[in-house]
């Protein structure tokens, strides 16, 4: 059986309510289009760091290297790393699902974050701050960030990493 055409004239331009929700949705567009860029340049809601091409297993030499020469203490078996004031930090995301060390940092003071993953993608959010990041093995992900308050801020993996993702966190101290 073949297909026919619909008798009569069955196209006609929109009208009526069509025409209405049509205009809604162009004007919707263009409103979003204008806020992409707003939110990226006013809004600081994308990142403005760097990243660079890295082997997992120097990334993980540089941050055994930052911890021998930072270690200030330890939480539950974790090292608690002290960044230089106005210096380079560095945390891994590791097989054992954790962000790698706990950084203390001090307030007001500008660091240079190094995130980078060990095997797998991980997503870095920082709580209850507006931070998140795609993690990566490969790329040494460069943040510059001051934190502005003092306190305990909590690392959670927001990309599914594997079986224990659940429990993929970490910990940034700042303190005065």
């Amino acid at each position: 059986m073949s297909i026919y055409n619909p008798k009569g004239k069955w196209t006609r331009a929109p009208h009526g309510f069509e025409r209405m929700w049509l205009g809604i949705a162009l004007l919707w567009c263009l409103v979003l289009t204008i806020a992409m860029p707003y939110w990226h340049f006013k809004g600081q809601q994308t990142s403005a760091g760097e990243a660079y091409t890295v082997e997992p297993i120097e990334f993980e030499k540089r941050v055994n290297r930052f911890v021998e020469t930072n270690k200030v203490g330890d939480r539950n078996g974790i090292p608690i790393v002290q960044a230089t004031p106005g210096g380079d930090a560095y945390l891994l995301g590791t097989r054992n699902w954790m962000w790698y060390p706990v950084l203390k940092l001090k307030k007001d003071v500008e660091y240079r974050l190094h995130i980078s993953s060990a095997e797998y993608q991980h997503g870095f959010s920082l709580l209850p701050m507006n931070m998140n990041f795609h993690v990566v093995a490969g790329y040494d992900h460069v943040v510059t960030i001051t934190p502005k308050q003092t306190g305990e801020f909590n690392i959670i993996c927001n990309e599914f990493c594997g079986a224990g993702h659940q429990q993929m966190t970490g910990l940034i101290i700042v303190e005065e």
